[in-house]
């Protein structure tokens, strides 16, 4: 029994996406990344256990949520800025637009997607690192989109996903490009008990293109009306 028990373990475990290793859902879906739990120290000092769970390799795009508004689920109303879409991320969603994407996509799939939680979000953007950014202690140039970071299109608008190094977790853009929903309610300490959250205010996290490379800590977080869309506002899911 407890052989057959191993076994089973074991192939269950082989059929797992290994940390690092793109794994889609269904072909229009994005592509999701194994994060492997352990513990995050927070800004604070606290520490949280976070269990093994999936993310996307990056930020929501244009053409990932055409998708949704095709099927008749999303806000077709979404504007680009012309700045063009594709595989740029999406940009002026509210939090409600990010959780009517993560809906129907749950509903399509039959998969349990959702909205990264906020410590969820910071673990996975260190990639294992306990450095000030994923890639060291200092900004330096070209490791992400935003003000004063490298590229020509710093500080000016969003760049397609994915156009700088993943972290070690094969994930991109978790610095810069543009900030991201998470699923917390705001709260000034993150230890605050449920019932002290503001809903009408969201955690945002990454930084964004206009924002200075200090922002786009993973640590860093910001207080956001959960029904206002901003061009510097997108989201990345997780199940």
């Amino acid at each position: 029994m407890a052989l057959r028990r191993f076994l089973l373990i074991a192939l269950l475990g082989s059929l797992l996406p290994q940390p690092g290793v793109a794994a889609p859902d269904c072909a229009t879906c994005p592509d999701m990344m194994q994060i492997p739990g352990g513990t995050l120290t927070r800004a604070d000092g606290s520490e949280t256990e976070i269990a093994p769970f999936l993310m996307g390799a990056t930020e929501v795009t244009f053409d990932q949520f055409q998708q949704c508004v095709d099927a008749g689920a999303c806000r077709a109303d979404v504007g680009d800025r012309d700045w063009g879409r594709g595989t740029r991320p999406v940009i002026n969603v509210t939090h409600a637009d990010a959780e009517t994407y993560v809906r129907w996509l749950r509903d399509t799939t039959g998969l349990p997607y959702r909205l990264p939680t906020e410590d969820e979000w910071e673990w996975a953007a260190r990639g294992g690192t306990r450095t000030r950014f994923w890639w060291g202690e200092e900004a330096g140039q070209m490791h992400a989109n935003c003000r004063y970071c490298g590229p020509d299109d710093g500080g000016r608008r969003s760049m397609p996903v994915a156009s700088f190094p993943p972290n070690a977790y094969g994930l991109y853009d978790t610095a810069g490009n543009v900030m991201e929903w998470v699923e917390d309610c705001w709260a000034d300490r993150r230890d605050t008990p449920p019932p002290k959250r503001d809903c009408a205010f969201r955690v945002a996290k990454g930084g964004a293109w206009y924002y200075v490379p200090e922002q786009a800590r993973p640590d860093n977080r910001v207080r956001q009306r959960a029904d206002l869309w901003s061009y510097t506002v997108g989201f990345r899911i997780a199940r």
